[in-house]
């Protein structure tokens, strides 16, 4: 059983989530008895904690606007950067599976704002406009991120149990060295020792983690998040596509960015410029062709289709269609 200091901090905690919390709520969620709950409520003012009373059918305790707990103390701009950072998270997807916690968090921070940072911060987010709608995305156990994050930093191996995205299940030994963010989830990179290779986990699909003892030495070479767009970048697709494209290394991965296509450099001759245009080889692996001739249109620069033939007759229908559609009057 929880110590009654205990109680009264996880009392505490639950009236800085916001909003008014009535008597056998919070005597539900401590597990006693409603008076045991007003005795702990006097213990919190006798503190100086500002709980407020609300009488009603709905009544019950709530703290005072504008209450700061310390030892936390975050001046307006660190306030307002956790508020953005937490709004940023739910839109990108990247949250953990206590879905409530980044709501609770919000709330909690929102409550101590100042009024005309408050008022700035609503603005802010009325005013802002995201280039796509938040998904449903798979989020990881926020234990198995953080025991997995503690794996990479310390080199521990770590037992994970694994399901594919055919369902099949695994328990695997992993070497993580790097967790990765993205496009929405995230991502933990390692060497299984099973069969001696580096893969790719997501990490919503594991289920359990175990530290393990022992250690063991990071790789050399590119860092994790080169390591997972190359990993993209080269997986085993239905067809596999090789351009030239006449362009700069920046016009071409504004359209073909790292984790979808690999870009071959050539080192620039004598006297030009990397920015320089020229003919760069850009290899992918996809499952469907049809989204590429659009945007080789997009791209709009000179390219050559070296393979696959497919493609070359997927680009030119796409011409012919446009070209007819320009002749409609």
């Amino acid at each position: 059983m929880p110590r009654p200091t205990g109680r009264v901090l996880t009392l505490l905690e639950l009236l800085q989530s916001g909003g008014t919390r009535t008597v056998a709520e919070l005597a539900d969620r401590l597990g006693v008895e409603g008076r045991t709950v007003r005795r702990y409520v006097d213990q919190l003012i006798d503190l100086d904690v500002p709980v407020e009373s609300v009488r009603g059918r709905y009544g019950g305790y709530r703290l005072a606007p504008g209450y700061r707990l310390p030892p936390l103390m975050l001046s307006d701009d660190e306030a307002l950067a956790v508020m953005l950072g937490l709004v940023a998270g739910r839109r990108a997807g990247l949250t953990t599976t206590e879905r409530t916690a980044s709501e609770t968090a919000s709330a909690k921070i929102r409550r101590v704002l100042p009024k005309h940072i408050a008022r700035r911060l609503d603005a802010l987010l009325e005013a802002v406009a995201f280039t796509d709608q938040p998904g449903d995305f798979d989020t990881p156990n926020a234990e198995v991120l953080l025991t997995i994050a503690d794996a990479v930093r310390h080199r521990r191996p770590v037992s994970i149990r694994y399901t594919d995205r055919d369902g099949r299940r695994s328990e695997r030994t992993l070497h993580a060295y790097g967790v990765v963010a993205h496009a929405g989830r995230w991502y933990v990179m390692g060497q299984d020792t099973r069969i001696g290779e580096d893969r790719t986990f997501r990490l919503d699909r594991i289920a359990d983690t175990r530290t393990l003892p022992g250690s063991f030495e990071a790789p050399e070479g590119p860092d994790p998040a080169h390591r997972l767009l190359s990993a993209f970048a080269t997986a085993e697709y239905r067809h596999e596509v090789t351009l030239r494209i006449h362009g700069t290394v920046g016009q071409i991965r504004a359209h073909l960015p790292a984790g979808v296509a690999s870009l071959e450099e050539y080192a620039p001759v004598a006297g030009e410029h990397r920015a320089t245009e020229r003919w760069l080889r850009v290899e992918l692996r996809a499952e469907r062709l049809d989204w590429l001739p659009p945007v080789l249109a997009a791209l709009d620069r000179p390219f050559v289709i070296e393979r696959p033939d497919e493609l070359r007759d997927l680009v030119t229908a796409l011409a012919d269609r446009l070209a007819s559609y320009a002749r409609q009057t």
